[in-house]
């Protein structure tokens, strides 16, 4: 990592850029008015809703919703992290960014450094080890049986780790110095002994340490520059396990990186979509049958770190599984991690193989093309998602939609607000024979009621014979009255309202005057932002709304933001600073309150309809 990039370099690099330039060069943009329009790049559309806004250099789409200033837009548009997009920006400006590291960071990135040069070392003796080696030859025997060529096998630095307990140790582990960082690599394993007594100088490296890879074929793990982080080692003998990872080190998490996507990018194609298969030889035999788009994760479920980078790289990551029941565990798993982020654009689906096979085997067996044909026709999401939910069930009854909708409620409330969403309770409401209108309303708390009264406990509110009710609870009527009504209010965080209220005015910020210690130990994303964003504004009176957005891009809630100043429209400029402090106080005083907010919201619920359930 090079290190932080000034906020005051954004800030200024912003105020370079003209956003109809950088966006015009990978879109082809037509003046309008006072705005430049184009169709959106973001999503099929054949009218164009896609404006952008050189008086605010600001970015938005009417159809979608995406928007932003132009370092959001490299993001978006280029599949590019934050840093990446600053950089991208820099380069066409001319500017060197001035990186800054703390000396902590300075230290860290120092013995990362050598960390990274003991892997290369140690991949270039394993390397050295698989050509030259007396015992070499299972090894290759074993490569050729899986059809891999010698080409292949250098391509992904495939290496051998002979027999022997020293072999790695005695050839790079010269002196203490440098058996220190083989140990903190992963390299080799320090002996137990030695763990609980006093280490004795005149021990030789021998008898205090012993290579962690022994007979086995050596898989580089490489991270996103080509740099050898880890290794994965398949063996060749009767030991166990049979695949053996590095541990996790200060240079590689097993629960982010993903094997073989540095060779798809290295290898110049251009994909649109990622297969995900199981394990290494899966993904060097599909490269082998010239299908350069598969990876693997390292021995763990895939997660949202592996999703968020493969979404970076193209819109479209197929599953790839065994038919059987483990399977199909791995699949449902999958997808449960995968709907958080399923942002309208993004498509996932599932391929079964036939039991008893993997990706090697069944490539080798079909041939590449009757492969990426069962690629392309893949099981969509969806399908697997409502297959697996109803195939239990018997949805022609009222219990089993009944039973439908509560399994499927907790997984769709998971996905993003979209037309994805969207569709996927369209689909739910098609399968249950209700309106969309009336499972929105239930999915969202208010529960359909056979009363004439309301549709929602919640807008029964101003109901007195329900206020009434509370006093033989010993409730407080007037407390219930006004926490109720704050319940009723933005459907949005009360963070995110205060946010878009900031971008729209920052200067409201100098206007507050009460302690916001209590947010600083916020957990939540939106307040943790909030706190960031009036920080800036009371450190620099002079920042502005691009500024200030420049700094959400490398925040989670960054894409959130983009909607505020093309459809924000709520709050009268005249009334932004009052509504801004009525939501400070409001948060600040919520810190104390939530608790007894969920009570007294369950204890109205249960008093005034006692035999009503939550849920369908």
């Amino acid at each position: 990592m090079a290190g932080l990039i000034p906020q005051s370099f954004i800030d200024d690099l912003l105020h370079r850029t003209d956003i109809v330039e950088v966006i015009d060069k990978r879109v082809s943009l037509k003046k309008q008015g006072n705005n430049h329009t184009a169709c959106c790049p973001f999503h099929e559309e054949k009218t164009p809703s896609f404006s952008v806004n050189q008086d605010r250099q600001f970015y938005y789409c009417f159809g979608c919703g995406a928007g932003g200033n132009a370092i959001g837009f490299i993001m978006n548009f280029d599949q590019a992290s934050f840093p990446q997009a600053v950089e991208n920006l820099a380069k066409d400006a001319g500017l060197e960014i001035p990186y800054q590291e703390s000396e902590a960071q300075a230290k860290k990135n120092s013995q990362n450094g050598l960390l990274i040069e003991a892997l290369e070392s140690a991949n270039k003796f394993y390397q050295s080890q698989i050509r030259h080696h007396n015992n070499r030859a299972a090894a290759i025997s074993y490569l050729k049986g899986r059809g891999l060529t010698g080409k292949i096998a250098q391509e992904f630095g495939l290496g051998y780790a002979p027999p022997g307990w020293a072999n790695l140790l005695t050839s790079i582990g010269t002196d203490g110095k440098q058996q220190r960082i083989l140990l903190k690599a992963g390299l080799i394993i320090e002996k137990p002994q030695n763990k609980t007594q006093t280490k004795n100088q005149s021990q030789t490296a021998e008898q205090q340490y012993y290579d962690r890879f022994r007979d086995r074929i050596m898989f580089p793990i490489r991270d996103s520059r080509g740099r050898t982080v880890a290794f994965g080692g398949r063996v060749l003998s009767d030991e166990k396990p049979k695949y053996l990872n590095s541990p996790e080190t200060p240079v590689f998490r097993k629960g982010s990186e993903l094997y073989g996507l540095y060779e798809s990018k290295k290898s110049g194609e251009k994909h649109d979509k990622l297969i995900l298969v199981e394990g290494y030889m899966d993904v060097i035999a599909l490269a082998q049958m010239e299908i350069r788009n598969a990876v693997a994760t390292l021995g763990t479920a895939t997660n949202s770190t592996h999703l968020t980078r493969m979404f970076r790289q193209v819109p479209e990551v197929i599953f790839c599984f065994d038919g059987d029941k483990a399977g199909n565990a791995a699949a449902w798993r999958a997808l449960e991690n995968t709907l958080p982020l399923m942002e309208d654009g993004r498509q996932v689906k599932f391929l079964f193989l036939p039991a008893g096979a993997d990706p090697d085997t069944h490539v080798r067996s079909i041939g590449k093309e009757a492969f990426l044909g069962e690629v392309n026709s893949a099981t969509p999401l969806e399908d697997f998602f409502f297959n697996k939910l109803t195939q239990d069930l018997d949805i022609g009854s009222i219990e089993g939609k009944a039973r439908l909708s509560n399994l499927a409620k907790k997984y769709i409330q998971k996905i993003p607000t979209g037309i994805y969403a969207k569709l996927m309770l369209n689909r739910l409401a098609d399968l249950l024979g209700v309106s969309v209108d009336s499972l929105d309303q239930l999915f969202n708390g208010k529960p359909l009621l056979d009363s004439t009264r309301s549709n929602s406990v919640l807008e029964s509110l101003n109901d007195k014979n329900i206020i009434n009710n509370l006093s033989s609870a010993g409730g407080n009527r007037q407390g219930f009255i006004g926490k109720a009504e704050e319940l009723k209010g933005y459907r949005k965080p009360a963070s995110l309202k205060a946010i878009e209220l900031l971008l729209r005015n920052p200067e409201i910020a100098l206007s507050i005057t009460k302690d916001l210690k209590p947010l600083h130990a916020a957990e939540d994303e939106g307040r943790k932002l909030l706190v960031a964003l009036i920080e800036m504004v009371r450190n620099n009176p002079k920042t502005d709304t691009f500024s200030m957005l420049g700094y959400c891009y490398a925040t989670k809630l960054g894409g959130r933001l983009t909607k505020l100043l093309d459809s924000e429209k709520i709050t009268p400029v005249e009334g932004l600073e009052k509504e801004f402090l009525q939501i400070i106080d409001n948060i600040l005083s919520d810190v104390t309150q939530k608790l007894e907010l969920v009570r007294l919201k369950t204890e109205l619920r249960q008093k005034v309809y006692p035999h009503s359930r939550n849920s369908i």
